[in-house]
């Protein structure tokens, strides 16, 4: 257990489950607005999740955060806090605590030694303010507390960090295997359930449903994607390519789908879902960032469209007077490896002169390199997914405060709520934002 020696009543202003990335921002937050808070996990130490991810150097944020980064049941709903908290406050809490950080491709921002670099900050920013932190704590329940209830009332002579608690003010208690806490408010920041090898579980969501909350169905994203066995490009594990994706609508997909922006056309394709990324054939599918980002749409049922060639048309391609005498195949060996060619071309187009292609051989070839169409079986698990989509819906939350619609007092940030960003440090910028807004408002 990491502690301060404690100053006042061990009933706290703020009682916060969950010391991860969104807990300890509004932790360190909350405190510096005098508020008194005290951390709960069940692990051995903070932040481990945060100082595992992107190969122990954490991708913090990215340079073009927007709100259509980010899907969920109400996409509006990030728009406040993304607004309140942006890559400059990011970048400006970097500057402030001394860490070093360096851009890469496609605007992320990773620490440029450790993220152990940026654990160690939040947390003294919370402990050197007077905040406790309670380690390996097996939250049993949470509960509020009537304010008729006097079965241990406090002594007339406790004292609160901000006064005595109105008369009709409910708190809540959470009890654990060892301890009970008490606070004015509580935030629920336990995150989801992806990577539990890190100790991650949903245990969040249980205790969100207890209070009332509905739970937006929650499935693993940014996963790998599982093929059939024998598809017609299995045997390529280890090849990989720069494709670009389009996820095709479901046959069933519904109004509500299309009223929230998730289609941006009725009918064929057309979410363009991964532009420009490496695609990674594995045994099991398909992974890397192209792969991962589509998992983030993609559904039980749907169906890919892979561009091979993205950026580049075909007729481009084929109408290049200098390559009219080329085979096909060795045409396509410029761009894609050797393998993949082989795999994509029947042998009577790939042998054949482009200046000997008809029309018809012309558009085969577009629907194969431009417009291949595959439908995954399904995606990892868990285990292996690097976060978890769904969780407590935003329509009984408050966009501008995290705040419970529900329970006065009660708040949620982080993965827990039903926000996933894409890939490419969009989730941990939502777990700071979030824990941001509402360390501010309680």
């Amino acid at each position: 257990m990491i502690s301060m020696p404690q100053t006042i009543s061990p009933i706290f202003d703020t009682v916060i489950l969950g010391a991860g990335a969104s807990g300890l921002m509004c932790a360190s937050v909350a405190i510096g607005r005098g508020k008194s808070v005290v951390l709960i996990d069940h692990a051995v130490r903070p932040g481990r999740k945060l100082s595992l991810t992107g190969g122990k150097k954490c991708n913090i944020t990215n340079k073009k955060v927007s709100m259509q980064d980010y899907i969920g049941e109400n996409p509006q709903f990030c728009r406040s806090a993304l607004a309140r908290f942006t890559p400059e406050h990011t970048l400006s809490m970097l500057l402030e605590a001394g860490i070093a950080f360096e851009e890469r491709e496609l605007g992320q921002i990773f620490c440029k030694h450790s993220a152990e670099d940026l654990v160690s900050f939040l947390v003294k920013a919370c402990v050197s303010g007077g905040g406790r932190i309670a380690l390996e704590e097996h939250i049993l329940a949470a509960e509020t507390i009537p304010s008729c209830e006097n079965s241990n009332p406090p002594a007339e002579t406790t004292r609160y960090a901000h006064g005595d608690l109105p008369k009709n003010h409910a708190r809540f208690r959470v009890r654990t295997r060892n301890s009970t806490y008490e606070g004015r408010n509580l935030v629920i920041a336990m995150g989801g359930p992806a990577w539990p090898q890190t100790g991650a579980s949903g245990r969040g969501y249980e205790l969100a449903r207890a209070f009332g909350h509905r739970i937006v169905p929650v499935h693993p994203a940014l996963a790998g994607l599982l093929m059939p066995p024998n598809w017609p490009l299995s045997g390529l594990a280890g090849i990989s390519a720069t494709v670009s994706v389009r996820v095709l609508p479901s046959q069933e997909t519904t109004d509500k789908t299309k009223q929230a922006g998730q289609l941006k056309k009725q009918g064929t394709v057309d979410i363009l879902v991964a532009d420009g990324l490496s695609l990674l054939f594995t045994h099991k599918g398909l992974s890397g960032p192209a792969a991962l980002q589509a998992s983030l749409y993609w559904r039980k049922g749907r169906r890919l469209l892979l561009d091979f060639l993205p950026g580049k048309t075909l007729t481009e391609l084929l109408d290049d007077s200098a390559c009219k005498q080329l085979l096909f195949r060795n045409l396509l060996r410029r761009f894609l490896p050797e393998r993949l060619c082989d795999a994509l071309l029947p042998a009577e187009l790939a042998g054949k002169k482009i200046a000997e292609l008809s029309r018809r051989e012309r558009e085969r070839l577009r629907s194969l390199l431009k417009n291949y169409e595959i439908a995954p079986i399904g995606s990892e698990n868990f285990a292996k997914a690097e976060v978890a989509a769904g969780g407590v819906s935003t329509k009984e939350v408050s966009s501008r405060s995290m705040e419970s619609a529900k329970i006065p007092g009660l708040f949620f940030c982080g993965e827990i709520l039903d926000v996933t960003g894409r890939l490419g440090g969009y989730n941990l910028h939502w777990a700071f934002a979030s824990g941001y807004v509402a360390g501010a408002h309680m």
